[in-house]
């Protein structure tokens, strides 16, 4: 693997890495299997692109994107809290609706930002560390996105959303509005996917309607190597897992595609991502239910000796 390959690879796992977070946001904090991130991920693109191309200040046009991204998962959470429409059809209603409102925004399939003035510019103005300018400005905003998830998640607003998603008679019983907590959820979620499809294309140079294809997918894949390396026991080792499995999955990407004698091309990499998250899932429900039946061969033992015990 080059230089140049190696260097790319820790950008776009980076930059994934917000998708992580995302995805950890909806399917694990309010369980809510969300399908909206693979229009809300080109939306950020989008919105953010038009209005470089328009003259708009970049950073004000990612946090432009991250808006519209957050009405993207506000929307989802609408049609699943007040219309009662099921969650999983809810994103796949928005994710469908969302091409057409990508294209309207774009005006056309594609729209390219070259020459156009980014946050990826701004910042190598600044602090020129060459081929690494890329890497080191998505690692502040990764770490910088992954910390404010931590905080938010141990504020009074962020446990009421753990304990929705956890337990929603529960939740409610405590006076907890479950829908509220969904809408508010799902929107800080499509944000953060949003503000990973606007720093994609500023990063890329354009953005493109089809460019969310799959991003639900190699998400999961980030989460769940991110949980086999390091587990969700904390909110902060389930946050630092998104990262690092984000950043790990991209390296395994770019040895698989450098080792050329193995016939693997970049089309291929989409399944490769399906093949690597079933893979990571069957073995995670095998490893949880061997921990399960080693947990309750332990109390029955302990049940046993304790009887004995009583008996003498």
């Amino acid at each position: 693997m080059t230089l140049f390959a190696l260097a790319g690879a820790f950008e776009t796992g980076l930059l994934f890495a917000l998708v992580a977070l995302s995805i950890f946001m909806s399917f694990r904090v309010l369980d809510f299997p969300d399908l909206t991130v693979d229009g809300s991920f080109p939306l950020g693109a989008a919105v953010s692109a038009a209005a470089i191309v328009n003259g708009i200040d970049p950073f004000i046009a990612t946090f432009f994107g991250m808006l519209a991204g957050a009405a993207a998962g506000f929307v989802t959470g609408l049609l699943n809290v007040r219309f009662g429409i099921m969650n999983l059809l809810a994103g796949i209603l928005s994710m469908v609706a969302l091409f057409s409102v990508n294209l309207r925004i774009m005006g056309r399939p594609n729209l390219p930002v070259y020459g156009q003035d980014t946050v990826f510019s701004r910042f190598e103005s600044v602090v020129d560390a060459g081929l690494w300018s890329n890497t080191i400005l998505l690692l502040i905003i990764a770490i910088g996105a992954k910390l404010i998830v931590d905080w938010f998640l141990k504020t009074e607003i962020g446990l009421g959303l753990r304990a929705s998603g956890e337990n929603p008679a529960m939740a409610e019983a405590q006076g907890i509005r479950n829908g509220a907590m969904t809408l508010l959820g799902m929107s800080i979620a499509n944000a953060l996917c949003a503000l990973g499809g606007s720093l994609f294309a500023q990063m890329q140079g354009v953005a493109d309607v089809t460019m969310g294809v799959g991003t639900i997918v190699t998400g999961l894949a980030a989460l769940i190597i991110g949980e086999a390396i390091l587990g969700r026991r904390t909110v902060f080792l389930a946050t630092l897992g998104c990262v690092i499995g984000a950043v790990v999955y991209r390296l395994f990407i770019a040895l698989a595609l450098s080792a050329g004698f193995i016939g693997i091309r970049p089309q291929d990499l989409n399944l490769i991502t399906a093949v690597v998250v079933a893979v990571a899932v069957v073995l995670s429900q095998r490893r949880g239910k061997r921990g399960r039946k080693q947990l309750f061969n332990f109390k029955l033992v302990r049940g046993a000796q304790q009887n004995d015990e009583g008996q003498n």
